[in-house]
């Protein structure tokens, strides 16, 4: 049986204002043994899913520096700490992202987005009822461009590699279960 790793120490390494990092003595309940990790702390994230009126989805196409391309997603964000609920978070991004807003926004996933390096969750937050209401809101580190898309579509665009971001797949998967399964 796995068992969780005893934890010796930790100390703090570094703030880069997205992530810390810090580093944990654990040991293996296997083999008695100390090994140092290094984890990545870094607030929650939310992955929204805006279905429109008429049953399209809103995505948002942004310029990512880590990979240095282009990418297709669903709106989405870090949870501020002011945020009371990754709902919360959901509707705001949301808003600030694409100027939509809606109704029954309910969480239908939450992942770990790298729980071997990564302290944080992903939660997948499914608004409907969509509409356009206001002009965008982007913070000076962002520029989108909206797009609306049908769903049953959505799968091809993964297929092409249209669609690359793996938590914003992971979001889309949830989406495509709680479908299949409400």
């Amino acid at each position: 049986m796995i068992k969780p790793w005893p934890k010796r120490s930790s100390k703090f390494l570094g703030d880069f204002r997205v992530f810390k990092v810090r580093s944990d003595e654990k040991v293996s309940p296997r083999t008695n043994k100390a090994h140092e990790m290094f984890v990545l702390e870094s607030p929650d994230w939310v992955n929204v899913i805006p279905i429109t009126a008429d049953g399209q989805m809103v995505l948002v196409e942004q310029y990512r520096h880590g990979s240095d391309t282009v990418e297709l997603e669903v709106p989405g964000g870090v949870m501020d700490k002011t945020d009371k609920s990754p709902i919360e978070t959901a509707c705001r991004e949301l808003k600030e992202e694409t100027g939509y807003e809606g109704e029954n926004a309910q969480i239908i996933g939450k992942v770990f987005p790298n729980p071997a390096i990564m302290s944080n969750s992903t939660y997948t937050v499914l608004v409907e009822n969509c509409r356009c209401v206001c002009d965008v809101s982007f913070d000076s580190g962002e520029d989108l461009k909206t797009h609306l898309v049908w769903p049953k579509d959505v799968p091809k665009l993964v297929a092409e590699g249209k669609i690359r971001h793996s938590i914003v797949v992971a979001a889309l998967y949830h989406y495509e279960l709680y479908k299949k399964f409400k």
